[in-house]
């Protein structure tokens, strides 16, 4: 029901309530067995037992755990209960793995806790004719309640009167500005939340003057109560990074099983041990499977992390560092985001002036000063300076007023002791004026401060007609406008009244005052159209407001266009789809308009970042790829729906924060190249072998060492590499783009079969020269563990390794050592035992070293001839 549309008398009439008396007991039971408890519903979250089996869903999870299976079954029928330590290692990375999962997980899903601390624990209330101190969850729809300065709203309600009411509603509307309420008001019933202003929202805080009001929603029926329901509604989708490695576990299994199958078939015809073949399909299965993958991109993805909280950007899932650098659309909110959230004087007129003037650009004229000391002995907010800190006490326009005079050398206090207040009229919603008396120079002058339209007729000097010109042309320009007139009274009147101190008015002039763009708003939205993104601004506040502040920014350019939630309510889906590319500012929005447009643009393939700092930004933070929260003036609801949060508040940190994600990205697909180009080399040694010669050149063990111990540290090494310098040069990916575009995937095979031609190449050799499978095993193995060492040089660049500096990445180079010394270890160390390794003729060490060297001449021609071209 649109209750702010209705008369008071008929919402009392239909609430059966009564404004002095209130509900009676009997009448609240049973509006509360049928609304239930003023309280917001919870969704049921996953324990962490349940987070924990769903680890194992995982394709490559699930055929490592096969293989662990296999293999220990092989161990039982065999009674060899020394090979114990193959299935036992399986299971162990399986289990570290599954345990990582659930660490990520378990500070999920905050948004609703957060929600319910932000409702009010009291409320005032009238009931049986009686006032009375309640707790907020007992509330029902019907109930009265009364509010003043600084109480938390504790439901929505309408309101039945009210005095000099204002309530901040930023967080639910985006009004930068405490919203005027009026309880006379009958407000058109399509208004949106922002323009009612006979109703008061749970959630939000009365900051100035006292109400009584009907309560009309009640927990989930509450326009905060609709925004947890979009939040409980909106799933959080995985990132593009989970679905293309989840895609690529499913082609390994593929690729796995289809092998084993083979190797199966051509060893029953060829009368092969069973159990023999069932140890060749595990080693085949560990191969092609990347245990380390997984593992090394979490860690890759928390460095970046790490770098990304030096640069104030605090990441809650790991994955969102690398959908972040992907983004190709921010839709940022206004208030707090692009600009400071704090009102601030920027213009100023004075009667008899030529024409308003910057305020920057009026010291000197003591006109204005007149005009602003006169102006902050009108006001009752206050600045307060501590430890080099402002605190802005009040009205938002007040405190404008009072720090631009203290900047102008006239601090309120010394003002308010030199000329004291002698009476006031405080400011209300009908009168839009605040009257005050003060002694200046021994007389008694009365100062007007308010809306032009309501001063302009109580003036009786003063050239109004070029005032309202200016007074219009500031409005154009999205300043919020106030006037101040004064006269001097014989006699301070005992019960000061509208109609004897606010007329017969002397215009003084008008101060003109915004909530200002951040300084480094406007370069970073200048970056973000360099790197091929598109900023668009979403907000609760005024069209006129929102289209000056955004083509200030650069948001707003010549042919966008800049809606109301209205409009954007009065288009189909097929026209906001068409639309949707040409507008850059939407005004005055609901919070489920937000997540149409975060829709409308994923629509269009494109991967959607969210920034915003309300409650009203939370299901679009959650709908989008990746919202981002601000962390000082931001909720905790905006943070806990979010995916990351900005620490500074600072627009331009998301700046560093895409190019963060583009290099981590970038890193990423250097660790996939270089560890899959291993499991690739692996499935063709093993698989070529088997089909020749019936064995295998490495055994499982030795296999996982490979996979999880030598390569480990130099794919983590590799996800250390610097950002690249141009990296905010070029458009972001496309959504749909996977991870081996670009000639990655085939040059991931080709380096594969080098690996595997060598591999067997070095069992050849091995087992030939020593007479023994042990032999070329031992070969196969420091050939294969080695090569991969140092194709974590080759793979850090697409540019040539002297050009870039061989050992310029530290990391790589102790990383690089210390995988070294793990493969001495097992090849000359009585470990070689447990891993099946013999020692060799020194001639086959040599020989080995000079096949290990192979991939770095080639990798090198290859980008020096262009095979390998560096991609922008």
């Amino acid at each position: 029901m649109d209750y702010h549309n209705l008369p008071k008398e008929e919402l009392i009439k239909n609430f059966e309530t009564d404004p002095k008396v209130g509900l009676s007991k009997q009448k609240v039971t049973q509006l509360r067995e049928k609304f239930g408890p003023n309280n917001l519903q919870e969704k049921k979250k996953k324990s962490n037992i349940q987070r924990f089996f769903d680890q194992f869903k995982d394709v490559m999870i699930i055929i490592l755990i096969i293989a662990a299976i296999v293999s220990f079954a092989i161990v039982c029928v065999e009674k060899n209960w020394g090979e114990l330590f193959e299935p036992g290692l399986i299971l162990l990375i399986v289990i570290l793995n599954a345990i990582m999962g659930v660490v990520q997980e378990s500070k999920a899903e905050k948004a609703l806790d957060a929600l319910k601390n932000m409702s009010a624990p009291h409320a005032r209330v009238i009931r049986d004719g009686e006032e009375k101190v309640i707790d907020a969850s007992e509330l029902v729809p019907g109930d009265i309640i009364k509010l003043e300065a600084g109480d938390f709203v504790p439901a929505d309600a309408r309101l039945l009167h009210s005095v000099s009411l204002k309530s901040e509603e930023s967080a639910l509307t985006g009004e930068s500005v405490p919203s005027e309420k009026d309880s006379e008001a009958i407000v058109p019933s399509d208004a949106p939340l922002g323009d009612r202003n006979n109703m008061i929202f749970s959630g939000c805080s009365i900051t100035y003057g006292t109400a009584t009001a009907v309560v009309t929603g009640t927990g989930m029926n509450t326009e905060m109560g609709k925004i947890a329901n979009l939040l409980a509604g909106e799933t959080e989708s995985q990132t593009p990074l989970q679905k293309k490695l989840a895609q690529l576990g499913k082609y390994l299994g593929i690729v796995a099983l289809a092998a084993c199958a083979i190797i199966f078939i051509v060893g029953i015809i060829g009368g092969a041990d069973p159990i023999h073949l069932f140890m060749t399909a595990v080693s085949l299965a560990v191969s092609a499977i990347p245990e380390g993958l997984p593992a090394i991109v979490t860690i890759v993805l928390s460095i970046g992390v790490q770098r990304m909280v030096k640069r104030n950007a605090l990441i809650r899932r790991l994955p969102a560092v690398e959908t972040l650098g992907s983004a190709s659309v921010i839709c940022s909110d206004k208030t707090g985001t692009l600009t400071q959230n704090r009102m601030t004087l920027v213009k100023a007129y004075a009667e008899g002036d030529e024409s308003d003037t910057d305020l920057s650009e009026a010291k000197g004229n003591e006109k204005i000063a007149q005009l602003l000391r006169y102006g902050t002995l009108c006001c009752d907010g206050s600045v307060v300076f501590e430890n080099d800190k402002e605190t802005h006490i009040g009205d938002p326009t007040e405190t404008a007023i009072v720090l631009a005079a203290h900047k102008w050398g006239f601090p309120k206090d010394e003002l308010n002791k030199t000329y004291p207040r002698l009476a006031e009229l405080p400011f209300d919603s009908d009168r839009k004026l605040m009257t005050t008396i003060n002694s200046i120079d021994g007389k008694n002058v009365v100062i007007v401060k308010g809306a032009f339209d309501m001063m302009m007729n109580r003036c009786v000097s003063g050239d109004l007609d070029k005032a309202r010109k200016i007074t219009e042309t500031m409005s154009e320009n999205a300043l919020r406008v106030l006037a101040i007139a004064y006269k001097i009274i014989d006699k301070v009147p005992q019960e000061p009244t509208s109609e004897e101190l606010e007329n017969g008015l002397t215009f003084m002039g008008l101060v003109g005052m915004i909530d200002p763009p951040r300084p480094e708003a406007k370069v970073a939205v200048e970056t973000c159209r360099k790197a091929g993104i598109k900023p668009v601004m979403i907000t609760g506040d005024h069209v006129v407001t929102a289209s000056a502040i955004a083509r200030e920014l650069g948001i707003l350019l010549e042919g966008d266009m800049a809606i109301t939630g209205a409009q954007l309510d009065a288009m189909s889906d097929e026209e906001l789809d068409n639309q949707v590319e040409n507008i850059s500012v939407y005004a005055r929005v609901s919070p489920e308009n937000k997540i149409r447009i975060v829709k409308a643009w994923q629509k269009k393939g494109q991967v959607v970042s969210m920034t915003g700092d309300g409650v009203n930004d939370a299901p679009a933070l959650k709908a989008a790829d990746i919202g981002c929260a601000m962390g000082i003036t931001g909720t905790d609801v905006a943070k806990g729906a979010a995916d990351m949060t900005l620490t500074d508040d600072n627009f331009a940190t998301i700046v560093e924060a895409v190019r963060e994600g583009r290099g981590i990205y970038a890193n990423i697909k250097k660790v996939v190249g270089f560890l899959l180009g291993t499991n690739i080399g692996e499935v063709v040694a093993v698989f070529v072998a088997m089909l020749i010669w019936g064995v295998s050149p490495l055994l499982s063990m030795q296999l996982l060492w490979i996979n999880l111990v030598t390569d480990s540290l130099p794919a983590i090494a590799l996800g250390m590499e610097p950002v690249e310098a141009d990296v905010m040069d070029h458009k972001p990916k496309p959504k749909d783009e996977g991870i081996f575009a670009n000639g990655l995937g085939i040059r991931i095979v080709l380096q594969g079969l080098m690996f595997g031609v060598l591999t067997l190449v070095a069992y050849w050799l091995g087992s030939k020269w020593t007479g023994t499978a042990e032999g070329g095993q031992t070969m196969a193995f420091m050939t294969l563990s080695l090569s991969q060492v140092i194709q974590s040089f080759n793979m850090r660049s697409d540019h040539s390794l002297f050009k870039i500096g061989v050992f310029s990445n530290k990391n790589l180079n102790w990383a690089v050592l210390a995988s070294l010394a793990l493969v001495l270890l097992v090849l000359f160390t009585p470990l070689n035992i447990a891993f099946s390794l013999i020692i060799l003729p020194w001639e086959l060490y040599l020989i080995s070293l000079g096949l290990v060297l192979i991939p770095t001449v080639l990798m090198e021609l290859s980008k020096a001839i262009g095979i390998i071209k560096h991609n922008k």
